[in-house]
């Protein structure tokens, strides 16, 4: 196990940093909670990706005691979090999305982890649906797992099956990934992977950064007993066209990334087609954009293979092994299984 010093005095323990875009509303909506559900260890800081509507403004006047980071440019995701967070020192990070609404002591239970456990680096809370609050949100839900085709899926949520919550996964336990819309991560391990793969841009980048995590040998969990509410799809909606390239796109980018040399020609022979068939469901089902929108991400990755490809670092062959050992896919739309326990579909 490599347990890494912080490499700079720390100021807070805890920085909650939003990467805001456009998110006038949400911020206005939501920042009253989380400024009162905060502990005076912590700090908030908004960073703003190069906003077009009154984001900054209206900042500057109604929650003027927060900081506020402004970058030159709308870098997506990751290059948005890895320009802020080179400008903030705190022991921990929350990578918090704008659309998110906190509950009473939502910090507590992951800081509490996050103190006594140092082979963790990365932790998230229970994501339930803003809109519908008994049920869990597709975008991490109660902690990511994927299987060996690079199918990510979620306990209490598969593909599209959400599950209501009813306390069926209060336990702590250790996931593939964690959600990006509220992610806790230790700053030194956020530094030394150089954060997020800002080729990327959106989507997936938290998978890669958590499979990275695993390869150096930590832990990734969640914390149900942190519960929060996320909106989604507040930049980007979830018949976005835009939002299916990238997902099909960065799936692949993170395949050659990181699985073992010895398993990527094979998984990649079968990801190829399955995609395709993707594409002519998406046909049949009258989503002409987003059966193009498949096809240009395969061929970005093909385009894009030899940069990705020198990326491969800190492969290791047990996290791998980490992954679901059956095809998700087939799970699912074959076999009809919609829930996941953490250890199994059924």
């Amino acid at each position: 196990m490599l347990y890494l010093p912080l490499k700079f005095i720390t100021v807070a323990k805890l920085a909650i940093v939003i990467l805001n875009w456009n998110g006038q509303r949400f911020l206005s909506q939501f920042l009253p909670a989380l400024i009162k559900f905060s502990p005076d260890y912590s700090e908030i800081i908004i960073a703003d990706n190069a906003s077009t509507d009154n984001s900054v403004e209206f900042l500057k006047t109604h929650f003027s005691s927060l900081r506020i980071i402004q970058n030159s440019e709308n870098g997506g995701f990751s290059k948005g979090y890895n320009n802020a967070l080179k400008q903030v020192d705190a022991e921990y990070y929350c990578l918090l999305n704008s659309d998110v609404e906190v509950t009473g002591n939502w910090i507590e239970p992951i800081i509490t982890l996050l103190d006594n456990h140092p082979d963790i680096a990365v932790v998230q809370p229970k994501l339930l649906s803003f809109a519908n609050r008994h049920q869990f949100e597709y975008a991490g839900a109660c902690g990511g797992f994927i299987d060996y085709l690079g199918y990510p899926f979620c306990r209490g949520r598969v593909f599209g099956s959400l599950e209501n919550d009813t306390k069926q996964y209060e336990n702590a336990i250790e996931v593939f990934w964690a959600t990006g819309a509220a992610l806790f991560v230790r700053s030194a391990v956020f530094h030394t992977l150089n954060g997020l793969d800002e080729l990327f841009f959106a989507h997936m980048e938290e998978i890669d950064f958590c499979w990275r995590v695993k390869s150096l040998g930590y832990k990734v969990m969640v914390e149900p007993q942190s519960v929060i509410y996320h909106v989604g799809g507040g930049t980007l909606p979830k018949n976005s066209a835009r939002k299916t390239y990238l997902n099909f796109r960065n799936n692949l980018f993170l395949l050659l990334k990181n699985i073992p040399k010895t398993k990527l020609l094979t998984v990649l022979l079968i990801r190829f087609p399955l995609d395709f068939i993707a594409a002519v469901f998406f046909l049949f089902q009258g989503h002409f954009k987003d059966t193009i929108a498949v096809f240009r991400a395969q061929l970005s990755f093909l385009r894009q293979y030899n940069k990705i490809k020198r990326k491969r670092e800190h492969i290791n062959e047990q996290v791998y092994k980490q992954t679901f050992q059956k095809s998700v896919v087939f799970e699912h739309y074959i076999r009809k299984k919609k829930q996941f326990d953490g250890n199994h579909l059924k």
